[in-house]
């Protein structure tokens, strides 16, 4: 373990206060020279301005308190810290490894090159500062257009909406999220600013409502469905302020997506119903998945003929597709085939069948997410895949079977326990209370394993 001096260094360390583990964000301090409560103060005053934030400045004390008994900043005081020494709280509150070298900052008047060579920073640091030199330029580039928005300022934030699209499905939530909230307050700052071009509403709607669809889901995966929903209205007002059709049925859906994993399948199958007529005479893929989300919230309500009927409507539609717009931006906003089959399995399942047919289709979909590099692929419906599969193992009696199909989800770390795979591996735990399975052995002890599953999940970052 690195050896700190800055304990040994501060001479108004009250006499009495343990030295617990050190921390890699207590390293980090020492490495950047600050050695003080005043000095520490110095440099978060900088990052709050840099955020525009006031009256978040904490105590001399408090900081003493980070620094020497390890405890964790309110949650006001985060944003700064992150912002001040360029990790994310998790990685800061993390006990610091020997042999790590943490970031730090050259001296006045040396060399750069010599001083990454001293400090010994791999590839991936010199990646990351670089990132963070990016980012302050595209933060110029935002702010520079004072008269008009110009085309390099849209193409930014285009770029930025692709690459959040893109990521959502395929990390956990806390890796983008203040990312993703920033773009959605540029994009916002933009259309309130009074500086965009009639030519240029449109866009930057388009872009509003993909971000708060985006954000809405994200307050999903948090368990947070007020806010959700909130987020969600946001999204279909900027979604009829640009006049898209897609967009609109698309916010219809997330509504329905929230309901239904907030326990409500009646909200959840009105969303999906109203959100299918909308896209009714639409040709992407949109339409099939408020077909599939009207099938998942029937089955919940018991309703075996909806289910029937919702699904066969978007297998048939699924011939007549052509890709639009939305489909080409990808991620939550394409439908896949392999989603579609997903979809269906679990509608099936919620229904409590377990045949040999519907467990071959189960299998198939789990099959088809467990590829990573498959341009649909995303870990959260790779999950609810294999509780999928759980569930028709156990209808079907084969208590081992839904063991080994529902491991993979209680083996995923804390930070993919998003809320809809909580959901999902509790429905396959109430499962084996029911029938004569759950006096069997293997269904108590899968049980007990599946409880401590949601338990053990830390709070996702809110904000």
């Amino acid at each position: 373990m690195i050896q700190s001096t800055l304990y040994r260094q501060i001479s108004d360390v009250p006499v009495g206060w343990p030295e617990a583990a050190l921390l890699f964000f207590r390293s980090t301090l020492e490495m950047r020279g600050i050695r003080s409560a005043d000095d520490f103060l110095l440099e978060y005053r900088k990052a709050a301005e840099r955020l525009e934030l006031r009256d978040v400045e904490p105590a001399p004390k408090t900081v003493e308190g980070w620094i020497y008994e390890g405890r964790k900043p309110q949650r006001v005081f985060r944003p700064v810290i992150v912002e001040m020494l360029g990790y994310n709280l998790e990685q800061l509150w993390s006990e610091a490894q020997e042999g790590h070298t943490p970031r730090s900052v050259p001296v006045a008047g040396a060399s750069q090159n010599q001083f990454l060579a001293d400090a010994g920073l791999d590839l991936n640091e010199m990646k990351r500062t670089g990132a963070m030199a990016v980012r302050r330029a595209k933060d110029f580039l935002l702010g520079a257009d004072h008269e008009r928005v110009g085309d390099d300022t849209l193409g930014l934030l285009d770029d930025e909406v692709r690459r959040l699209v893109a990521e959502y499905p395929r990390v956990p939530l806390s890796a983008i999220w203040p990312d993703l909230l920033e773009t959605q307050d540029q994009v916002f700052r933009l259309l309130e600013g009074g500086r965009v071009r009639p030519s240029q509403l449109r866009d930057l709607n388009f872009a509003g409502a993909v971000l708060s669809f985006l954000v809405a889901k994200g307050f999903n995966d948090m368990e947070d469905p007020a806010e959700a929903m909130t987020m969600t209205r946001v999204a279909a007002a900027c979604a009829r302020d640009a006049e898209h059709p897609g967009l609109i049925a698309l916010t219809h859906g997330l509504k329905s997506l929230i309901a239904y994993w907030a326990q409500k399948p009646t909200d959840a199958h009105h969303y999906a119903s109203a959100g299918a007529e909308t896209a009714a005479n639409l040709t992407g893929t949109v339409g099939l998945w408020l077909l599939g989300l009207q099938a998942r919230a029937a089955a919940v309500l018991g309703d075996e003929e909806t289910v029937r009927v919702a699904n066969q409507q978007a297998a048939d539609r699924r011939e007549r597709v052509a890709l639009d717009d939305l489909d080409e931006l990808g991620g939550l906003f394409t439908y896949a085939p392999e989603k579609q089959l997903y979809y269906a399995v679990e509608s099936e399942a919620l229904l409590g069948h377990g045949s040999s047919r519907l467990g071959a289709q189960a299998e198939k979909a789990v099959l088809d997410f467990e590829n990573p590099d498959a341009p649909y692929w995303a870990f959260g419906d790779l999950a609810g895949a294999q509780c999928n599969l759980a569930l028709v193992r156990l209808f079907g009696g084969d208590v081992d079977g839904a063991a080994a199909a529902v491991r993979p989800v209680l083996d995923l770390p804390p930070s993919h326990r998003n809320n809809g795979i909580v959901v999902s591996a509790m429905r396959v735990r109430n499962s084996l209370t029911a029938g004569p399975i759950r006096t069997a052995v293997a269904a108590v002890d899968l049980r007990a394993e599946i409880e401590s599953f949601p338990a053990s999940r830390p709070a996702l970052p809110r904000g």
